[in-house]
């Protein structure tokens, strides 16, 4: 949320209140551009985890729009939201880049596996191949046999070991049957020797064969998965580019905003000047014709009482001539017994100097602004109480940035005057000429005038000069 409008506590509050100002308002905002003109962004404080990255950021940000008081509370936002782009650009591309290096690692993850397929495919080919190959061979081994087993069914058959003992073998010797028979049996064992063989081989190439084509099918499964996943990571990086070019382009379009904003916010700083250089010299001569009224009813009051002692000396006889009259120092400002203006509301800005904040142009060379009141953090429409008995003579809405507000003269105590300043409220509920009292209903506070956000903004002028309001609270 924006502060709210108040006046340095300096000799001349009125000028170095306005100055303060304007050097945060101009010196933020046109930093700002020229900042986003040149590429740079803001910066931001250092943080292990994403989560303190985006607190910072945000920290940022608010500093961003409570350094654009009195501007324009869309320029303000648009001055904010530069800073947070700026600051998620850095993060958005390296997320860009980290997403097209997982792109990257799918596609080759893809290519290896599909390789992987290729090749148990040829190989499966090969096998393939191979088992036709050893079929035909089986194929001529159980002919071969079977050749063999007919040339010996036409010569007679193998002779039994009986047939040879007596030598029936129709003529032939001995020798030869023997022979006949070894030939006849080499053959046929070696044709069996060889079909064995045969079958072992393509018993061997089938299990070859099925453990690659379960390979196949895992390598498909695994190919498939990794396609999904590479297209997953190319949904993820397109999304990723398309943050980085919105990123981008809102940065330029809110670059080009304030760029076109500059000389609106220039005028709008020297209104808001006369305007409150208006207000400070109000508050001034009212307390001023305030402590001159009540210090001539001291004096009076003071010499009364010293021509009336004077006067009974006489009439004893005796002569004595009035003391002259000596203004007594003024008393502690606590004796106004001044309460908060909440009931139970947190504070969210404090008094005091306020630095530029990093990334943006002092453009006074000042470093900064004087924060002439406190923030309450109260949501549009919380009830505001009057800090003390007084009388209203300022109330609804003024043209000095602080919209619906109430002004608050309670007086002079112990030689001090004090008023109260109360802004951006939503709606009063007193007139001016009214008196109140203490911790009566004066107004709810809301977000009017230049402000970006529900919040009420007090302010306490002592003796004509703006004060921290934690020192009589």
């Amino acid at each position: 949320m924006t502060p709210s409008p108040g006046l340095a506590p300096q000799p001349d509050p009125a000028r170095l209140r306005l100055a303060g100002r304007r050097s945060r308002v101009v010196s933020a905002a046109l930093a700002l551009v020229l900042a986003a003109s040149m590429g740079a962004s803001a910066p931001v404080a250092s943080a292990d985890t994403l989560e303190d990255q985006q607190a910072a950021l945000r920290d940022e940000a608010a500093k961003v729009q409570h350094s654009l008081e009195f501007v324009d509370s869309r320029i303000a936002q648009a001055a904010s939201d530069l800073v947070v782009y700026q600051g998620q650009l850095p993060g958005a591309q390296q997320a860009l880049l980290e997403a097209q290096g997982r792109v990257a690692s799918a596609v080759k993850e893809s290519e290896a596996l599909a390789a992987r397929v290729d090749l148990a495919q040829q190989n499966k080919a090969k096998l393939t191949q191979q088992l036709e190959t050893d079929k035909q061979k089986i194929a001529d081994t159980k002919k071969l046999i079977g050749q063999i087993a007919t040339q010996a069914y036409k010569s007679g058959g193998v002779p039994s070991n009986l047939s040879l003992f007596f030598g029936s073998n129709n003529g032939g010797s001995l020798t030869d049957t023997i022979d006949l028979a070894d030939q006849a049996m080499r053959s046929q064992n070696a044709a069996m020797d060889k079909l064995t063989q045969q079958n072992a081989t393509n018993v061997n190439s089938q299990a070859r064969l099925e453990a690659v084509e379960t390979e196949i099918k895992d390598l498909k499964a695994k190919a498939d998965a990794a396609l999904a996943r590479e297209q997953a990571a190319r949904d993820e990086a397109e999304s990723k580019k398309a943050q980085v070019d919105k990123l981008i382009a809102d940065t330029t379009r809110l670059d080009a905003e304030l760029q076109a904003a500059k000389p609106g916010i220039q005028t709008q700083l020297a209104q808001v000047k006369a305007q409150q250089d208006a207000v400070a010299a109000e508050i001034a001569e009212r307390d001023r014709k305030l402590r001159e009224a009540w210090e001539a009813e001291q004096r009076r009051i003071a010499e009364a009482a010293a021509a009336a002692a004077a006067a009974a000396a006489r009439a004893q006889g005796q002569v004595k001539p009035p003391a002259p009259y000596v203004p007594a120092p003024p008393g502690p400002p606590s004796a106004f017994g001044l309460r908060h203006p909440f009931n139970g509301v947190r504070i969210s800005s404090g008094f005091g100097w306020r630095a530029t904040p990093p990334g943006t142009i002092d453009f006074y060379g000042q470093g900064g602004y004087m924060h002439t009141g406190i923030d309450f953090a109260a949501a549009c429409g919380t009830p505001v109480y009057a800090a003390a008995a007084g009388k209203v003579f300022s109330a609804g809405w003024a043209n000095d940035g602080g919209g619906n507000n109430v002004k608050i003269s309670h007086g002079v105590v112990q030689g001090n005057s004090l008023t109260t300043v109360y802004y951006h409220n939503v709606s009063v509920t007193v007139s001016p000429g009214q008196q109140v009292s203490q911790g009566q209903l004066i107004a709810y506070s809301g977000t009017t005038g230049n402000s970006t956000g529900c919040h009420s903004h007090f302010e306490t002028w002592l003796n004509g000069r703006a004060v921290d309001p934690m020192g009589l609270l």
